[in-house]
């Protein structure tokens, strides 16, 4: 417990040099309103939304994004992506370090791009805003408790151990944010962030659907939006998704001969059955290869879709008064809407429509995964996860197969995805977003002590 102690202390010493903390008063318009609210009150001037004509922000990483219309009469896709934003955490001797946020996401407008708009639009402001105050509302409680005396090294308790905060259950302080639940010990393993940025995503998600389907009600917006959002931090990613769009991974697999020599046969079919123009080079070559075995990327999905004819969705929706039904092939919402969770459709809400995400626990990138992708469902009408891993895989390889490929696939691969996904017949509106990466590539941290350098900076895509 002595050790803790310092420990403790070496928080409270870095806690005062992190942050001066918000005002008591902008603090209780966050605690009532959210940052809809923060944005809009006087009471918190160093809060205000950004003008977006200017979109630089976005670029500066090695993201790459695409958009296509399609057939459709307008675009209603958005997509977004910046893999610095850069928050400041304490790590566990108490030492300020700065750890720069992936944030990966597609949202999929439907009636109308309004929802899609302001979801792109907001993402990064609510989820900055959130963690700027649960962070900081971690920190003060922490400085509070550092005003009383720690349990001595004998086990009894003194005064801080009446606060609020100590749990005799688990025999440890506890701090609850939100939805989640911290023991010191806990915060001294240094991830706790890790948790504060999940909380501050959903924080961010739920004010979005509130402030849009205010904007709604005003001004009868009947518009909707998937969003499917991936944060990358440490090394780590977690996925949250609310719809049909999709994440996944492109993992790099090695197959032996049987299974080399079957995924050749099976993309050279494909490749005849999609029409495309394709042959053997060589015979005698993609015997030798399948041979020897082949690395291969197998695709890893990250998210599950809101379709309202999984039982689940369809019970919620059920038992709010909704029916689904079929129509063109597709369950329906009141044989309207083809998802059972969005951020707005505002005449749905009632029905058991949701803004909810299911959301992955953090999970640990490997060396072998190579690309992250998020997807609308336009793309998803022609090509599969595993698809667009394949795809990947053949620009990148010397197979032993002649292909023909969309021009844009030789200097973007987000482009490649949405023309090819257009070529072979998608009559959506299609979005893409890709970040290749290898460990170097990911979002790092970076000390405030004097020292090496780890952090990448982003580079266009």
């Amino acid at each position: 417990m002595k050790k803790k102690a310092i420990l403790f202390l070496g928080f409270v010493i870095g806690i005062i040099t992190l942050t001066a903390g918000e005002s008591s008063t902008c603090l209780a318009v966050y605690k009532e309103g959210g940052a809809p609210a923060v944005f809009q009150s006087p009471e918190c001037p160093t809060w205000s939304l950004p003008k977006h004509n200017d979109d630089s922000r976005r670029l500066r990483s090695i993201c790459q994004s695409a958009t296509r219309q399609g057939r459709r009469k307008s675009l209603e896709d958005r997509t977004f992506c910046t893999l610095d934003f850069r928050i400041p955490v304490l790590g566990s001797n108490g030492i300020i370090r700065e750890t720069s946020v992936g944030i990966v996401a597609v949202f999929d407008g439907h009636n109308g791009a309004e929802a899609s708009e302001m979801a792109s639009n907001m993402l990064l402001e609510y989820f900055t805003l959130h963690t700027s105050f649960l962070f900081d509302a971690t920190y003060s409680y922490l400085s509070q408790m550092s005003k009383g005396m720690l349990p001595n090294k004998e086990g009894g308790h003194d005064y801080a151990s009446q606060m609020p905060g100590w749990d005799e259950t688990v025999g440890d302080y506890v701090l609850q944010i939100g939805r989640i639940k911290f023991t010191l010990s806990k915060i001294f393993n240094g991830d706790f962030h890790l948790e504060i940025l999940k909380e501050s995503l959903l924080k961010a998600i739920d004010d979005i659907d509130a402030a849009f389907c205010e904007e709604a009600s005003r001004y009868n917006f009947n518009s909707g939006s998937t969003a499917t959002i991936v944060l990358i931090a440490d090394s780590q990613i977690l996925a949250a998704n609310v719809g049909d769009s999709k994440s996944f991974l492109c993992s790099e697999t090695f197959h032996s001969p049987p299974e080399a020599k079957a995924t050749l046969l099976r993309l050279y079919r494909k490749g005849r059955r999609d029409g495309a123009s394709k042959r053997l080079k060589d015979y005698g070559n993609f015997q030798l290869a399948a041979s020897k075995g082949l690395p291969h990327f197998a695709a890893k999905e990250l998210t599950k879709d809101h379709h309202p004819d999984r039982v689940d969705e369809r019970s919620r929706v059920e038992a709010a008064g909704g029916y689904v039904s079929g129509w063109g092939g597709v369950s329906r919402v009141n044989g309207h809407l083809a998802v059972s969770r969005s951020i707005g459709d505002l005449p749905f809400k009632s029905f058991g429509v949701i803004s909810v995400p299911e959301v992955t626990e953090w999970q640990p990138l490997t060396a072998n995964d190579s690309y992250l992708v998020a997807t609308s469902d336009g793309v998803l009408e022609r090509l599969s996860p595993q698809d667009v891993c394949d795809l990947f895989w053949q620009l990148h390889t010397d197979a032993p197969l002649e292909l023909q490929y969309s021009p844009s696939c030789l200097y973007s691969l987000a482009d490649c995805i949405v023309d090819t996904a257009l070529e072979r017949g998608s009559m959506d509106n299609v979005a893409a977003v890709v970040v290749p990466f290898g460990l170097e590539n990911l979002p790092t941290e970076r000390s405030r002590e004097v020292g090496p350098q780890n952090y990448v900076e982003g580079q266009s895509g």
